[in-house]
C-alpha cells in the first residue's frame, strides 16, 4: 500500500478540483457553440443567404414536387366552384379569395350600381277645403340607359307626380322629366340633364328571348329606400302573362325568386355578364313584401317600348279601327248573346280597313254605365286575335301590345251564335 503525505494528498485534490471546472467551462462553451450555428443557420435561410442550401434537393424529391403541382391544377380545373378567383380588373381591383359565383356578383354590382337610380316623386294633394298642397309621393328605382341622362322606370313609380327626383350613386339629386309613358307595358322613360363634363354609366340591355329556367338572375334597387341593394336568384318561369296596377295585362313577363319589395319597381334585372334582361314591376304576395315571386318586364318588349317612347313620346301600335266595349253578364242578357265574355264591337269606322274587312258594329243604341254612355249592340264580339284568346279589353289590348300599323291579325268574332274568322289590316293608334 501506497502513503501519501499531506501536501501531496492537497495538491492531487486541488488539481482534481481545476480539472472539473476547465472540463465543465469547456462543455459549456461546446453547447452555446451549436445554438448559435442553429439560430445563424435559421436566419440564412429566413434571409434568403442560405438559399443554396434549401433548393439543393434530390432529382426524386424534385419529382415529387412537380407531381404535388400537377395534382392540384387538375383538381381545380375539375373543381372550379373551389377555386379562389382573382378577378380581371372589371370593377373588383384583383381582390382575391371569392369563389366564381361571388366574383360574378361582386363584378356585376361594380359594374351596374352606379348606373341604377333612386326615385322619388311629390304630387299634388287637397285638404278639406280643397286647397292644394305638396306632399312626397312614392318612391322606386330606375336605370340609366343612355348617357345623356335617358332613365327607364316604370308607369307606377311615377303616377301622378308633379315633381320627379332622381339621386345618383354619389347622392347628388336631379329633377327629371317625362319624356313618355305607356301603359300597356307599365314602363316610363323619364330623363334629367347630367351637369357639364359628368360620364354617366349605363346599363345595356340583353335577349330576354334566350333566358332559361334556372338562370341565375341579379337585381339592384332601392327597396325600402336603401340605396342600390343588391340581391340575387334564378328564372323561376317564363311566359307569364299578369295583370298590372293599370289592368292591363303584360306577357312574357320574366318570374323570379330573387327578393323583389317595394322600392325596386323600375329597377333592373340582370343576368351574369350585367346585361339587363328585364324591368323589376310588380310581387305577387299577401304581406306586400317578397315572397319569393317577382315579374319583371322582358327586355325585348322594353326594346321596342323605349325606342318610341325617346323619339314619339308614345308608343306606336297596331289597332283595329273599331270602338271596343267590355262584355259583361248584362249586356249579354240584353241583348241576346250567347256569351258574356270578349269584346264587343260598338261601331266600326265607315270606310276603315276593319269594315273593309266585313266586321260588323252595333246597331241598336243603349245606355252604357254609370255616366249613361251610349253604345251600340247587335254586332261583332272579338273572342281571339291570333292564338291569343280575347275575353277582356286587357286581353284585347295585350293581343295588340306588339302589333303595328300595316301587320295583318287574325280575328275571331262570334256573330249569330258562330264563329267568324276575319282577316283585319292594323291602322295607326
Amino acid at each position: 500500500m501506497k502513503l501519501y503525505s499531506h501536501s501531496q494528498l492537497i495538491r492531487t485534490t486541488l488539481l482534481c478540483v481545476v480539472a472539473a471546472v476547465l472540463l465543465t467551462v469547456a462543455i459549456c462553451v461546446n453547447i452555446s457553440n451549436k445554438k448559435s450555428s442553429s439560430a445563424g443557420g435559421a436566419a440564412d435561410v429566413e434571409s434568403g443567404s442560405g438559399a443554396a442550401e434549401v433548393t439543393e434537393v434530390s432529382a426524386d424529391g424534385a419529382k415529387l414536387a412537380s407531381e404535388s403541382i400537377e395534382n392540384s391544377v387538375a383538381f381545380l380545373e375539375q373543381n372550379p366552384a373551389n377555386v379562389i378567383s382573382v378577378a380581371s380588373g372589371n370593377g373588383v381591383n384583383g381582390a382575391a379569395g371569392y369563389t366564381q359565383e361571388e366574383a360574378q356578383n361582386i363584378n356585376v354590382y361594380s359594374l351596374c350600381n352606379e348606373a341604377v337610380v333612386n326615385i322619388n316623386t311629390q304630387v299634388t294633394a287637397y285638404d278639406w277645403f280643397l286647397q292644394p298642397y305638396v306632399q312626397d309621393g312614392g318612391s322606386g328605382s330606375g336605370s340609366i340607359i343612355d348617357k345623356r341622362g335617358y332613365i327607364l322606370t316604370n308607369v307606377h313609380v311615377i303616377a301622378d307626380a308633379t315633381k320627379i327626383y332622381v339621386s345618383l350613386f354619389d347622392g347628388t339629386q336631379y329633377e327629371a322629366e317625362v319624356v313618355g309613358t305607356d301603359l300597356d307595358s307599365d314602363l316610363a322613360v323619364i330623363k334629367f340633364t347630367p351637369p357639364s363634363g359628368m360620364e354617366l354609366k349605363t346599363i345595356a340591355f340583353g335577349d330576354s328571348s334566350a333566358l332559361k329556367v334556372g338562370q341565375r338572375v341579379i337585381a339592384i334597387g332601392n327597396p325600402f329606400g336603401l340605396e342600390r341593394t343588391m340581391t340575387t336568384g334564378i328564372v323561376s318561369g317564363l311566359g307569364r302573362p299578369i295583370q298590372n296596377s293599370n289592368n292591363r295585362i303584360i306577357r312574357d313577363m320574366v318570374q323570379t325568386d330573387a327578393a323583389i319589395n317595394p322600392g325596386n319597381s323600375g329597377g333592373p334585372l340582370l343576368d351574369t355578364t350585367g346585361k339587363m334582361i328585364g324591368i323589376n314591376t310588380m310581387i305577387q304576395s299577401s304581406s306586400g313584401s317578397s315572397a319569393g315571386v317577382g315579374f319583371a318586364v322582358p327586355s325585348t318588349t322594353a326594346v321596342r317600348v323605349v325606342a318610341d317612347l325617346i323619339k314619339y313620346g308614345k308608343v306606336h301600335r297596331g289597332t283595329i279601327d273599331a270602338t271596343v266595349i267590355q262584355m259583361s253578364r248584362r249586356i249579354a242578357q240584353y241583348a241576346g248573346l250567347d256569351i258574356s265574355t270578349g269584346v264587343l264591337i260598338s261601331e266600326v269606322v265607315r270606310g276603315g280597313n276593319a269594315e273593309s274587312a266585313g266586321l260588323l258594329g252595333g246597331t241598336e243604341a243603349a245606355y252604357y254605365g254609370s255616366r249613361r254612355d251610349i253604345i251600340y249592340i247587335g254586332g261583332d264580339v272579338i273572342t281571339q286575335i291570333d292564338d291569343i284568346a280575347v275575353t277582356s279589353l286587357a286581353d284585347y289590348y295585350s293581343a295588340l301590345e306588339s302589333k303595328r300599323a300595316g301587320d295583318v291579325v287574325t280575328v275571331v268574332v262570334r256573330r249569330n251564335r258562330k264563329n267568324v274568322t276575319l282577316k283585319i289590316k292594323l291602322v295607326e293608334s
